[in-house]
Formats: C-alpha cells, structure tokens, sequence
C-alpha cells in the first residue's frame, strides 16, 4: 500500500528575505539613526572633556587646543550637518506622529525637510568654512 506523505510546498521564489525596501524613506530613516549616533557620541566625549578641567586644568586646556585644528573644524561643520538633518527630520516624524493629515502627506514634507535642511546645511557650511579658512 502506497502511503501518501504531505510535502512542504516549494519556497516561494518573491517572498520578501529582507527588510529593505529602498527609496528615500529607508534612507531618510537610516541617516536619522546614523546622525542620532554621532550626536550622542559627541555629547559623550564633550562630557568627558568638559569634566577634565575638575581633574586637571592644564590637560583641559590641551584638549580645547586641539579643538582650534582645522581638521577638527572640519568635523565640527560635520556635528552641525549631522544636528540639523536630525533636528528637521524629528520635526518631520513628529508631525507624521501627531498631525491627523501627516502620513498621507509624508512624502511631501520629506522633500520639504531635504529643502530646508539643505539651505540651513549650506548656510551654516558657507559660515563656518569662511571662518576656518579666515584663521588659516
């Protein structure tokens, strides 16, 4: 007698295997991830730097020395960036969160975010590289 034995079916070759979508919210959502990082990371080691003048002011002024070298205003312009995308983006997913019509309009206040985080990037980099190529 034959017996009949049930076989899972076939995997399905269009299941999803990953999460990503792709497109500009996956990448909007990772950059808010990427700069919220750096900008705890900096508040992390301006804490310890800052907490060195109780142990030892001639090591805290060594350190804020450092800070005047132009590769570290380099990155200071990239701490500005960083606070600016994250701080337009959070108004985003704030209104998105709070605003009754904000999901259907998601996309259009994205771009609006891009545009105005874009002018305030630009404003603040004209600004700060001005200074730093003043004091070379």
């Amino acid at each position: 007698m034959a017996a009949t034995v049930e076989r899972p079916a076939a995997a399905n070759p269009k299941a999803r295997t990953s999460f990503y979508r792709g497109g500009e919210g996956m990448f909007t959502w990772v950059l808010h991830r990427v700069t919220g990082v750096a900008i705890f990371s900096f508040l992390f080691a301006h804490v310890l730097d800052t907490s060195l003048v109780r142990v030892s002011p001639a090591l805290y002024d060594g350190v804020i020395e450092v800070y005047h070298h132009p590769v570290i205003k380099l990155m200071e312009l990239g701490l500005v960036i960083a606070v600016l995308y994250h701080a337009t983006n959070g108004i985003r997913v704030t209104l998105i969160d709070f605003w009754s019509k904000g999901a259907a309009r998601n996309r259009m206040m994205m771009r609006v975010q891009h545009v105005i985080f874009a002018v305030l990037a630009i404003g603040a980099s004209v600004a700060m590289l001005t200074q730093l190529v003043t004091d070379l």
